[in-house]
């Protein structure tokens, strides 16, 4: 199966840049205990300090799809939502690498 990738476009509230990092560490940190998840990571836009953009590879796409059915998913992503004004989730599928 191909290997999958989540990632997600964040804008901060301004001002609460650090809570949200904190509260997208623990979230990261319950979904790497999650069946195929690869490492996550945040990263954050130099000439826009509110904007971030997560991503992080998984064995499958049935692998990210169980993450988030969970039952603890919803609550957990609000913990980190409620410090965004916006987000926006893909999913994207590996086509190609060039080492």
């Amino acid at each position: 199966m191909p290997e999958t990738y989540t990632s997600g476009a964040w804008l901060v509230k301004p001002g609460e840049e650090e809570d949200f990092v904190e509260a997208w560490r623990e979230f990261a940190a319950w979904g790497r205990t999650m069946p195929g998840c690869g490492t996550l990571r945040l990263v954050r836009d130099l000439e826009n300090p509110s904007r971030f953009m997560s991503f992080g590879p998984w064995e499958s796409f049935e692998a990210q799809q169980a993450w988030k059915d969970s039952p603890e998913f919803k609550e957990r992503i609000m913990r980190v939502r409620q410090h965004v004004e916006d987000f926006t989730p893909s999913v994207f599928e590996h086509v190609t690498a060039v080492e």
